[in-house]
């Protein structure tokens, strides 16, 4: 399985985030995260520094389309093969920047497609 981003990581427990971190993990899928605050959810370093993400396969978001506008070139950078976006993160600007530059567009729930199989 190829390398997800979860991109706007919580370290709250209650969050999506976080429990699609733990699902990704739970499912044998090589993780990374980007968040607001530093610190480590199960085994996984949430950082707070872009430059380190290489060899991306998928960006799963979890910020909303206002807090994701200063994301744009740096996720497009990434060039990831697509972007999740999960329910509440929808952004057709996005999008349409994401698909001129190669990179599929995925409207859907992380959770959903891990426990449909279809991730």
């Amino acid at each position: 399985m190829k390398k997800t981003l979860v991109f706007g990581a919580s370290l709250k427990p209650n969050r999506y985030s976080n429990l699609a971190i733990k699902r990704l993990r739970g499912n044998g899928i090589t993780t990374e995260a980007f968040g607001l605050r530093p610190g480590k959810i199960s085994d996984i370093q949430v950082s707070i520094n872009l430059d380190q993400f290489q060899d991306i396969h998928t960006v799963t978001l979890y910020l909303n389309p206002k807090r994701q506008e200063q994301y744009y070139e740096a996720i497009i950078d990434m060039n990831p093969k697509r972007v999740i976006f999960n329910p509440g993160t929808e952004n057709p600007e996005f999008y349409r920047r994401l698909k001129e530059n190669g990179i599929t567009v995925e409207v859907a729930c992380t959770l959903v497609l891990l426990s449909t199989g279809q991730y």
